[in-house]
């Protein structure tokens, strides 16, 4: 199944103390890949895509998705879109926000598994106060469809 998660309103564009901080600190944020944070994108950048394949089985009429990206257990798999500074020493995570597969439309879900297009994701990343978005991001703060 391809996902395609499509983060705009990154937390660095906006003025004041919060996105100097995140700009200063070279935050970038990416999706989490196993342990790894991957594909990081700048926190001060206009938008960032993450585009990436995931199994997904049919088991006694329940899908289920799997692989690399994918974390927790059955019946509460996620994504994590993974907030940290850059440095010499590598990413230093400090957030993450995690993006629930029970919180999409089973239809939708479906129709991704049979492959009639890529499940695609838009998230705003900035928080109701200014910073990086986390924690679990339900509908609406995330919208879910099928292209």
């Amino acid at each position: 199944m391809r996902i395609r998660i499509e983060g705009s309103d990154l937390p660095g564009r906006r003025a004041g103390a919060e996105a100097d901080a995140l700009r200063l600190g070279n935050v970038h944020v990416g999706v989490q890949r196993k342990a790894e944070v991957v594909d990081q994108v700048p926190a001060d950048a206009a938008t960032a895509t993450w585009s990436f394949e995931v199994s997904s089985r049919e088991i006694d009429g329940v899908l289920d998705v799997g692989g690399p990206w994918v974390h927790g257990r059955p019946g509460a798999r996620f994504l994590y879109l993974s907030w940290g500074a850059v440095t010499d020493d590598g990413f230093a995570m400090f957030r993450r926000a995690k993006l629930m597969f029970t919180d999409i439309p089973t239809e939708l879900l479906r129709a991704a598994h049979e492959g009639n297009g890529t499940l695609a994701g838009r998230v705003g990343l900035t928080d109701a106060t200014g910073g990086p978005l986390c924690a679990r991001v339900r509908p609406p703060g995330v919208a879910w469809s099928v292209e």
